[in-house]
């Protein structure tokens, strides 16, 4: 049987050269790509009382090209997602009115974060996670605490019932914008459909209403599969660290991509598909059958004890420990303890900086011998496409970066001597 790669974040040039180099080595007699089919979320529109009788338009977020179709309409968006926002957002520019409706409200991210970087440079680093692991209700706190200073979530109806961790959250520099110029304007849930009115469960209702787009996400199944191999139940994919099924005689089938990051899902396609490539080549070998179920049920139980019940919440991993768990299984997960030691320079980089793909070519297989000036140099490149005014600054601010790294260490030490 040819190694096969089920890839679900590429929606083309699946079997372009790149991709067979990157998953298979180059050996395109062994490369068999192919993506999982995602229908929409039907049911959940079904499930609205009276959307039979609905006169007006309505179809799944798949189905939306451009706003100009929205121009001078009553619109209703289903969903608070990253999907959903984004539509609310855009068709605003146009639509007479827009209303977003949520069953349980979202904390929101700003996708240019904290000095303009980009949300997950910043977030995705591997102090954060040293501290979200030791103190998750502290980290929770922090980071609500953050995302209301920028916007109240209770003023802007926005605010959900649940702790920032135990949701994905939604990422959005310009919904509170809309909301606060009347734009988008937060509705609950959806109780009930009328011809052209729509009720609400807080017992509001909108009026004359043309267009309903429900941004309910995805159930994805593989029909070309058969359920022996790989069986989905409820958004539920059964395999071992996400990458693998366990009911195969063979390790000879690997899935990259069906994972739900804060963050990139490149980096973490890309460390799976290392790992697969050496498993497909007997470089690395699996655990027994049970040992594999026992992961699968285990971190099944994780997920399900940390994150509201939805089939949006099945596929969840934190960023770095994720990237680590896989690069513990190549043999290239860096050792930051002994680089601070040996490379403090590099280490101080590596464990406050963004946890970059560099980090997993400094030793083992696939190293890179350019992978330090890479990381030390990370920085710079990151901000260089928006320095297109070259200007003089003098900072004034080293002395309080230099305060705020110290008293990092000394958290990092204090979570270390709790966590043992």
């Amino acid at each position: 049987m040819a190694a096969g790669v089920c890839i679900s974040f590429l929606e083309a040039g699946i079997s372009s050269p790149a991709f067979r180099k990157l998953c298979c080595g180059g050996d395109e007699e062994r490369a068999t790509a192919c993506r999982s089919e995602r229908h929409p979320a039907g049911a959940r529109q079904n499930a609205v009382g009276g959307i039979e009788n609905f006169k007006g338009q309505y179809f799944h977020s798949r189905d939306y090209k451009s706003p100009e179709n929205f121009k001078d309409k009553r619109v209703i968006v289903v969903g608070i997602g990253n999907t959903g926002v984004d539509l609310a957002v855009e068709i605003s520019a146009v639509a007479k009115q827009v209303f977003l409706s949520t069953r349980r409200g979202v904390w929101l991210l700003n996708r240019v974060y904290d000095g303009g970087l980009p949300v997950d440079i910043i977030v995705n680093t591997r102090f954060n996670a040293v501290l979200q692991d030791a103190f998750p209700s502290l980290v929770n706190t922090l980071i609500e605490y953050k995302a209301n200073s920028r916007v109240n979530h209770e003023n802007f109806g926005l605010k959900p019932r649940h702790r920032f961790l135990s949701q994905h959250p939604t990422a959005s520099d310009d919904l509170p914008n809309r909301i606060i110029s009347g734009r988008v304007l937060m509705k609950t849930n959806i109780k009930q459909f009328l011809e052209r009115d729509v009720i609400f469960e807080d017992g509001s209702v909108e009026k004359d209403i043309d267009v309903v787009i429900f941004a309910t996400g995805y159930n994805f199944f593989f029909s070309f599969f058969d359920e022996s191999v790989i069986k989905v139940d409820k958004n539920q994919v059964p395999l071992y660290k996400m990458v693998f099924p366990p009911e195969m005689e063979k390790s000879t089938v690997a899935f990259i991509g069906y994972i739900q990051p804060v963050g990139a899902i490149m980096p973490i396609s890309e460390i799976q598909a290392r790992w697969a490539t050496r498993v497909f080549k007997g470089l690395n070998k699996l655990p027994s059958k049970s040992e594999m179920k026992a992961e699968i049920t285990k971190r099944r139980e994780v997920m399900q004890k940390r994150y509201v019940e939805s089939e949006r919440h099945t596929i969840q991993v934190d960023y770095v420990d994720y990237m680590d768990e896989v690069a513990e299984e190549i043999g290239c997960k860096p050792n930051v303890k002994k680089l601070f030691l040996s490379d403090p320079k590099l280490a101080w980089e590596m464990f406050f900086g963004p946890c970059t793909p560099y980090q997993y070519r400094l030793s083992g297989p696939g190293k890179w011998k350019d992978a330090r000036k890479a990381i030390l140099t990370q920085r710079e490149r990151i901000i260089k496409p928006t320095k297109t005014r070259t200007i003089s600054v003098n900072d004034s601010h080293g002395s309080f970066k230099l305060a705020f790294k110290i008293l990092g260490i000394l958290i990092l030490f204090a979570a270390i001597y709790v966590s043992v």
